[in-house]
């Protein structure tokens, strides 16, 4: 009975004053809103943000390098101008031309062994021909949009900084390429294997990055892709369908060169830019 009565001797008070302590509490929870005052009320998020678009006119030489090519690469010279017409959205175009055209290790294979009877005569022809007749790009012109959502700085081992931004685009334009000739029968393909310019309206879109090294210098990379038809290989792949009717989208040869035998392909390819900004000093914000 002694035990008993030191316990509750003990532990009643503790239950008592947790009963107080909660029944004291209040039945409902209030947060206060809190006032900003003094030098920081109303003030911006960032201030005396360099504003390195808005209002300005970018112009960046470029070179740009195709990828994932089946037959030819295609290096290209070019440049950018863009209108920042707000910091973060800009207007403007981007223009290069094929200024040196490198054979794939699969064009140098099929240029040298490929068989030079039936439909292979035609499509490869002898030896050193079908190196000539794989398709290149000529030209790009690409007026296009360009967005800039996010921003911010870089830092190198700490002692190296700059400001940085990401940015996307989209356009439509023309590509100019050089493919293979058209030819209407087995016998003048067999014989002729040159090519021609061709025009090719496409859309744009990728995305890129900026580093400023000063108020009015950026240098930017940017991975671009432009979908269209065309006769990569310069080869007659389509034109009949398994019936042997005629038909754009048959996907048999039909023993002559033409439209039907270009095919869709998602052109992908890699640019280095240097841009230089004008007027030469950013607005500042406050």
């Amino acid at each position: 009975m002694a035990g008993i009565k030191k316990i509750l001797l003990t532990t009643l008070p503790v239950l008592a004053a947790a009963w107080v302590s909660t029944t004291a509490l209040p039945s409902e929870a209030n947060a206060q809103e809190i006032q900003l005052t003094g030098p920081l009320k109303g003030a911006p998020a960032v201030r005396r943000l360099r504003l390195y678009r808005e209002g300005r006119v970018e112009f960046a030489p470029s070179f740009t390098a195709t990828i994932l090519d089946e037959y030819k690469r295609t290096l290209l010279v070019g440049a950018r101008i863009n209108y920042g017409v707000t910091d973060w959205l800009g207007l403007g175009v981007w223009g290069a031309f094929g200024a040196v055209k490198v054979s794939t290790g699969l064009t140098d294979q099929i240029n040298t062994t490929a068989s030079q009877d039936g439909l292979n005569r035609m499509n490869s022809g002898l030896n050193g021909q079908f190196k000539s007749q794989a398709a290149e790009i000529s030209f790009i012109a690409m007026p296009q949009i360009t967005a800039t959502p996010f921003r911010g700085k870089f830092a190198l081992f700490q002692s190296v900084f700059a400001d940085v931004d990401a940015y996307i685009f989209a356009g439509f334009g023309l590509v100019g390429t050089k493919e293979r000739k058209d030819c209407p029968n087995f016998i003048l393909c067999a014989a002729d294997h040159s090519t021609e310019s061709k025009s090719h309206p496409a859309p744009t879109w990728g995305l890129g990055f900026n580093f400023y090294l000063n108020n009015f210098m950026a240098l930017g990379f940017e991975y671009r892709m432009i979908p269209f038809a065309w006769n990569r290989s310069g080869f007659d792949s389509r034109g009949l369908n398994a019936d042997g009717s005629t038909s754009s989208s048959g996907k048999f040869p039909d023993q002559k060169i033409d439209s039907s035998d270009q095919t869709y392909k998602f052109n992908q390819m890699l640019s280095i830019f240097l841009g230089f900004s004008f007027p030469s000093k950013p607005k500042i914000t406050d």
